[in-house]
């Protein structure tokens, strides 16, 4: 008598689950650096003297927090590196530019600010996925 076996499904080299993941690491850092970070790098002396700055901070450090959430933090979340917590000061970027410095913004106005919120809290929630640096495909 033969036993019943179910026919195997297909294994992906990496299930579609890190490649979902992979892409929203690599869009989101993307778009943040390119529109956020990268203009306050290479325009620094004049973005000291447009930065809002809510808390009462300065614009030294105001500006310092923003580069450290737009232009560090995207690159470390694109390379899978210590991404979880590389989220964290880019959520908090995001959460006080749109509650504290635009807060009479409706949805479409912030919509760029909130959909990055949305991709950057889904990373902190799911981590980086198995393909990253250091990792190649490792264990998320």
């Amino acid at each position: 008598m033969q036993a019943h076996t179910t026919p195997r499904r297909r294994e992906w080299p990496v299930p579609p689950i890190d490649l979902g993941l992979l892409f929203l690491r690599l869009a989101g850092s993307f778009m943040l650096f390119y529109v956020h970070g990268l203009p306050k790098l290479l325009h620094y002396a004049h973005e000291l003297t447009v930065i809002e700055d809510p808390f009462g901070m300065g614009p030294t450090v105001s500006l310092w927090a923003a580069i450290l959430a737009e232009a560090i933090c995207p690159v470390l979340i694109a390379l899978g590196v210590f991404t979880r917590l590389a989220c964290l000061p880019i959520i908090g970027v995001l959460l006080v530019a749109m509650l504290a410095v635009h807060p009479g913004w409706s949805i479409a106005e912030g919509q760029f600010g909130w959909l990055l919120l949305v991709i950057f809290t889904a990373i902190a929630l799911c981590g980086p996925g198995r393909w990253r640096l250091g990792g190649g495909i490792a264990q998320s």
